[in-house]
């Protein structure tokens, strides 16, 4: 019966994720849509749009998972979900977007914004090294990233609207906005009680759980903008889009976490999850500030490797890493 039970937890537990995934992507595509429209009536440039307004549409559904899962006593899947989302948004979303159409990258348009990512990164890794991020440290985040919104905008230049037929959405776009938060707060408490009821039911680790899992479902929202971004050659939206989404992942999806509760961090994340981060983050800035363009091979090496560290999450690698570490 134990044995039945468990397979019944784990079938109408995936039909949670699948459903929960849904109206994640439902509820971040109505926000950056409506958010787009609204940054694009004010005469923003598309730099701004992209690193900002799109980029924090696009972590909304980590922020409200994140908090969420933590407030609900799985700091795990809190982490978790930030580290495996910066992971995902530049080896699976940029190597995907890649492989479609080559990136092109304005190496001095995203100067600041790779200084601020590698910031955060570090701030994320000693926060990890502590296995804590405190309230004040939450906090400090916070401001942080108040700051670099503030820089962005000033930074922007402003355009004039060239068009003002293509209104894709009918509404008004401030009450899509609100809509679109309030499916992505349902969203959010579907998929982390189903992915952790799931995990519990097939023994998954609930830090496993939150890189794997939760992380791929909260960076469809990035894919689905990127990939359409793609299509059309927008190669300033993929980059600036990528770049900011993980700068607000740390000071704004952490850091939010941790300011509702502080953030216990599992010594787990401190080996081959740490690592990988740090080594993609450092990968993608190295794009930033030197090449100019990221063709279809290495897009194509970048989803290769991703697929290979989910695989590795459920093999034990990370299990193993952390041994030796310890």
């Amino acid at each position: 019966m134990d044995g039945l039970a468990a397979y019944q937890l784990a079938i109408i537990s995936l039909g949670a994720i699948g459903f929960g995934v849904f109206l994640l992507v439902k509820g971040g595509d109505l926000t950056i849509d409506s958010a787009v429209r609204i940054a694009e009536r004010s005469g923003l440039s598309k730099m701004f749009i992209a690193a900002t307004i799109v980029a924090f549409g696009t972590s909304a559904p980590e922020l409200f998972t994140s908090v969420n899962a933590n407030l609900s006593g799985f700091p795990g899947i809190s982490v978790g979900n930030v580290i495996g989302s910066n992971i995902a948004n530049v080896l699976m979303v940029l190597g995907i977007a890649a492989v479609i159409s080559p990136v092109l990258i304005d190496r001095k348009a995203v100067r600041v914004d790779t200084i601020m990512m590698i910031l955060a990164t570090a701030a994320m890794a000693a926060a990890v090294w502590a296995e804590i991020l405190p309230r004040w440290g939450g906090l400090a985040m916070i401001t942080a990233i108040i700051g670099y919104v503030f820089y962005q905008y000033k930074a922007s230049r402003i355009e004039v609207d060239e068009d003002e037929e293509g209104d894709a959405l009918p509404g008004n776009p401030f009450l899509l906005v609100t809509l679109g938060i309030a499916v992505l707060v349902l969203g959010s408490e579907i998929l982390v009680q189903g992915a952790v009821a799931g995990g519990y039911a097939l023994g998954v680790p609930e830090a496993v759980i939150g890189m794997t899992v939760i992380a791929f479902g909260t960076s469809l929202p990035e894919l689905t903008a990127c990939v359409a971004a793609a299509r059309k050659g927008q190669s300033d939206m993929i980059v600036g889009g990528i770049v900011g989404s993980n700068i607000f992942n740390i000071l704004s999806v952490m850091a939010v976490s941790a300011a509702v509760k502080p953030l216990l961090i599992d010594s787990r994340f401190g080996g081959f999850d740490l690592t990988m981060v740090l080594a993609v983050t450092a990968l993608f800035a190295f794009f930033l500030i030197f090449m100019g363009r990221i063709g279809r091979i290495a897009g194509g090496v970048m989803a290769a490797s991703f697929i290979l560290f989910t695989i590795a999450q459920y093999s034990g690698v990370a299990d193993i890493t952390v041994a030796a570490v310890n």
